[in-house]
């Protein structure tokens, strides 16, 4: 996978509907970092392009024929290079929500999301960061509160120092690194230091599944 600081944002295209491709891959390409490498018409082939063509980014639908979205990210999850997820859908139902974000998803979009955000999305989780919008935050967080009692102390969470556990958090709650830095009073780049060192220690991707883990073990 190439370094989208230097080089155009490459992103594959995973939905049952050609129609619906077309448009992405119009709106998408409307911009001068981002080129559509691929498109695959169900799960199954969405697995078999991101293997082989390495992008940064795959536009998921869930609800496809041979292999739905749902369990071709988490195919996706399990290569070596994975690239991000972004989940597609014309609802945003919990269920579909939490499940993606559970199998390595870094951001969930409506289909109907205008053409300026979709173009974001993929740039923003391109660079690393995710696409996890305040109102699934929240509702992320109430289901949490009330599911099941958190799981057993994991000995990954005595690896963190005492401000990197003050960091993860805040990011349970949602914040961004920009917010996280106003309540530490600290630079925003000591905050990306933090956030990344969390992530290693964990065994984490990004900013979702570290607000999934958080949850998950009690870290509020």
């Amino acid at each position: 996978m190439t370094d989208v600081a230097d080089e155009l944002i490459e992103v594959v295209l995973v939905d049952d509907q050609q129609l619906v491709r077309s448009g992405l891959r119009m709106i998408l390409e409307s911009e001068p970092d981002i080129v559509v490498v691929g498109e695959g018409g169900d799960g199954r082939e969405g697995v078999r392009l991101a293997r082989t063509l390495v992008p940064h980014v795959v536009l998921m639908d869930i609800q496809m024929p041979v292999m739905d979205g749902l369990a071709a990210t988490e195919a996706i999850g399990e290569l070596p290079d994975p690239p991000k997820v972004v989940v597609l859908t014309t609802f945003e139902r919990d269920d579909y929500v939490f499940r993606a974000l559970r199998q390595g998803a870094s951001g969930f979009l409506l289909k109907n999301a205008p053409p300026a955000q979709l173009i974001d999305a993929v740039r923003v989780v391109a660079a690393g960061d995710s696409l996890l919008s305040p109102s699934i935050t929240r509702r992320l967080i109430q289901a949490f509160a009330d599911g099941p009692a958190p799981a057993e102390h994991d000995p990954a969470l005595d690896l963190l120092t005492d401000r990197e556990r003050e960091v993860l958090g805040l990011l349970a709650t949602g914040r961004s690194n920009a917010e996280i830095a106003d309540v530490l009073i600290v630079g925003e780049a000591t905050v990306k230091t933090h956030v990344s060192r969390v992530f290693d220690k964990l065994g984490v991707r990004d900013r979702v599944q570290a607000v999934v883990w958080a949850h998950e073990h009690g870290v509020t």
